[in-house]
């Protein structure tokens, strides 16, 4: 696809090149390859079952009907799990050296009730290639009620999301079912990216439609139809998905909408200032690194700048390498964006919304 911007080319000063080589020692050193072994192939089975497993136990009636609202609330760590630590590596091609395998799990989107196809082009594509610019970064676009950068168009009640924004986060994989993925594919089909991805706007459209019917068919019509109290089914589904939209959403936010990392938009030159590994650096944070359970909940996407700067890397090596990029950061005079702990973090993307909810 052709690019609405480019990147300045020339690395003088040898940043990329220079801690490109540093991580690609590390890992002929050490052994190891870039994709996932034996630790993402146990997370997967974790979050697996911590998914499907609440779920037999609703469809077996082995409790009264409404422990079932309890079940499909543990069932979002597991759906929550397989977005950030499943799908997600395996849509950046990282989950294994198998693109057979990427390919069926980056499938389990699906399963979610998302849709991989228009994940990867708002994500992989549009937010890492054009990381907080706006116009082409989706993930900071005027959303309902929401401004995200500092160049979105100005509502008088964006001086209160900050007190109303995580209700709205907490939507989000509702949202993603029932119409974001749809209103994002006619888009892509109207504007030609879903064939320039080398699809057929068709078969995708298809696809979308067959996956969340089945989805809704599997977690709601068939409980139903074993005979399970509909407001436990209801009630149950809807918290579940309150619990994983919040809890997605807000890790994604942490990344990028804080103090520290930088807000563009497209320069009139049609060339930005900066390499895009330089881009990447400055318009990105990281929080809670040495907590090790927040790592591997969610996928390590508390790593965001390694992630952004390695995408192709599974990211149970994001702990490892992140010594490296932070040690060449510094040797460059360049900003490394860290907040300690996951509270501190949380707290500056209040502020943020707050400093984005007036007028400029």
């Amino acid at each position: 696809m052709k690019p609405a911007v480019k990147f300045s080319r020339p690395d003088a000063e040898g940043f990329f090149r220079t801690m490109m080589n540093r991580v690609n020692d590390y890992f002929r050193e050490s052994g190891v390859k870039k994709t996932g072994n034996w630790k993402m192939y146990l997370k997967t089975a974790v979050m697996v079952l911590t998914y499907v497993t609440p779920f037999i136990l609703v469809l077996l009636q082995v409790f009264p009907d409404w422990v079932a609202i309890i079940l499909y609330a543990l069932m979002a760590f597991g759906k929550t799990g397989i977005g950030l630590a499943v799908m997600h590596d395996a849509n950046h091609g990282s989950y294994s050296t198998n693109k057979t395998v990427n390919k069926i799990m980056a499938r389990s989107m699906e399963i979610i009730g998302g849709s991989s196809f228009t994940w990867n082009i708002q994500h992989n594509i549009m937010h890492h290639s054009y990381t907080n610019i706006y116009g082409l970064d989706e993930d900071i676009d005027d959303k309902p009620f929401l401004r995200l950068s500092p160049h979105g168009k100005y509502k008088a009640y964006h001086r209160f999301q900050h007190i109303y924004a995580m209700v709205l986060y907490s939507m989000a994989t509702l949202s993603w079912l029932l119409f974001k993925d749809f209103k994002q594919l006619v888009h892509y089909n109207r504007t030609g990216l879903t064939e320039k991805s080398g699809s057929k706007p068709t078969k995708e459209t298809l696809r979308m439609l067959g996956s969340k019917a089945l989805y809704v068919l599997c977690l709601v019509v068939l409980p139903l139809a074993m005979g399970v109290a509909w407001w436990a089914v209801l009630l149950g589904f809807l918290l579940m998905h309150l619990i994983t939209g919040f809890i997605i959403t807000i890790i994604f936010q942490l990344a990028h909408v804080v103090e520290g990392p930088s807000h563009h938009t497209p320069e009139k030159t049609g060339t930005m200032e900066n390499t895009w590994a330089i881009h990447q650096l400055i318009t990105t944070a990281n929080f809670a690194c040495q907590n090790r359970f927040v790592t591997w909940f969610t996928g390590g996407l508390n790593h965001q700048i390694e992630h952004h700067l390695f995408p192709s890397i599974c990211h149970i090596h994001y702990r490892k390498i992140s010594r490296i990029v932070r040690q060449t950061a510094k040797e460059f005079g360049l900003p490394y964006h860290e907040f300690p702990k996951f509270r501190l973090a949380l707290m500056s993307h209040l502020g943020v919304l707050r400093e984005f909810g007036q007028p400029a």
